[in-house]
């Protein structure tokens, strides 16, 4: 698990890197946002958002071996720890991988 603080202004866009290592074709990629005081909320699987983050502004693509979370225009209320979550199926269950950010 790794922590990486990214520091950027209002109206520049993010980039949070995120990548794994799975032999999966299909694999389980989840992006949360985690708030001060607050529980972490759900922004997209893959490519499909949350209602509550608008694809315009918040977008993640599978690269390869990764699925950088991509946050446009950026919004004080876009300070927050960022979670990307792996779900890797094995054979009894599934295995989480997973990397934050302090944004």
């Amino acid at each position: 698990t790794d922590c990486t603080y990214v520091i950027l202004t209002q109206g520049q866009t993010a980039t949070l890197k995120c990548t794994f290592s799975t032999t999966s074709s299909d694999p389980n990629l989840f992006w949360y946002k985690q708030e001060v005081n607050s529980y972490p909320k759900f922004i997209l699987r893959r490519s499909h958002n949350s209602p509550e983050f608008v694809k315009d502004r918040f977008d993640a693509e599978l690269k390869d071996s990764s699925v950088p979370l991509m946050i446009q225009d950026l919004h004080v209320c876009d300070s927050a720890v960022y979670y990307c979550l792996i779900l890797i199926y094995m054979p009894y269950g599934f295995a989480p991988q997973y990397n934050y950010f302090d944004l």
